[in-house]
């Protein structure tokens, strides 16, 4: 796939994503006016798909500020060599991308870690640890930069800003409906209809936030094996990609500063857990990234190593 069928993709995904967002709001309100007016009133649902809209119109504006403010993260002076250094290699890999200089941020954490952030490359921000900047090399800087700016480039921030944020306002309206039943199932009439609307509607609220994690944690997967590749085509050195893994793989500490629903969007999982480096049917499902072991392997291929090296 190159680089425009990826960024079409992406393009066609963003909106699924919202359209089967909006979707399951406004199954959530049809629950509740069915469970609270009998549904001879939709008065909850256009309200659900309201709000919904609004979510979806955040996320799309500001769910890059929303991730960095999350981090903590502070924007780049040039005050320091180290952000000097980020600042030049920054520069060097989005005249290669053909893309603008996106914004720099850091974020105050030892554990070496970067994500990317935005709704397109000129709305787009880069963050990395102090960590990341006190370890590494400047070719390995400039590798995990390289990563970075091949998610911008292929349209995968937009697509995975807004599952972030999609994601934390499932979590909220299954959280509505959990409270709705508590206080409201006794005053429905128990008649047969009802009754397997409600179910349904419990269903819905237990499946749709396991839905929507695994849905972030398989565009996260995917998305990472095309930014290692866009890394290794912009820099021309896929081992300082390499090596760059291994050192962040190697930081016993997890990124605390990053919280875990950011996860799918760093380079590697901020919690550094277990189930990423297995292979299987359910680190398939919950794994936020593919194991690290595989995506050394793939580099090892482009730069003609030996695997076992």
């Amino acid at each position: 796939m190159n680089i425009w069928e990826q960024q079409a993709r992406n393009r066609r995904n963003t909106v699924l994503l919202v359209l089967l967002f909006l979707a399951v709001a406004a199954a959530v309100g049809y629950g509740a006016d069915y469970l609270f007016f009998d549904g001879q009133a939709l008065l909850l649902t256009p309200l659900a798909a309201t709000i919904a809209i609004v979510q979806a119109l955040v996320g799309y504006f500001t769910g890059d500020k929303i991730a960095l403010a999350l981090s903590r993260a502070y924007p780049v002076t040039g005050r320091t060599f180290a952000e000097r250094q980020l600042i030049n290699v920054t520069e060097e890999m989005a005249i290669a991308a053909g893309i603008p200089m996106p914004k720099l941020y850091i974020v105050p954490d030892p554990d070496p870690n970067a994500f990317a952030t935005g709704r397109s490359p000129r709305h787009a921000s880069v963050a990395v640890t102090e960590g990341l900047l006190q370890r590494l090399t400047r070719d390995e800087l400039q590798a995990v930069v390289a990563h970075e700016i091949g998610h911008i480039r292929n349209y995968d921030i937009r697509l995975m800003t807004m599952v972030a944020i999609l994601l934390g306002t499932v979590l909220v309206l299954s959280d509505f409906v959990r409270r709705a039943l508590f206080y409201g199932v006794n005053r429905r009439r128990r008649d047969e209809g009802g009754a397997v609307l409600l179910v349904l509607w419990l269903v819905l609220a237990i499946l749709a936030p396991i839905a929507a994690y695994l849905i972030a944690m398989a565009v996260s997967r995917q998305r990472e094996y095309y930014a290692d590749a866009t890394s290794a085509e912009l820099t021309r050195n896929p081992e300082a990609l390499i090596r760059a893994l291994q050192k962040i793989a190697a930081a016993v500490a997890p990124t605390t500063t990053i919280p875990q629903s950011l996860a799918h969007m760093c380079i590697e999982d901020p919690r550094g857990r277990a189930i990423n480096e297995r292979t299987g049917f359910w680190s398939e499902l919950f794994a936020t990234h593919p194991p690290l072991h595989k995506r050394i392997e793939a580099l090892r291929k482009m730069a003609y190593l030996s695997v076992a090296s």
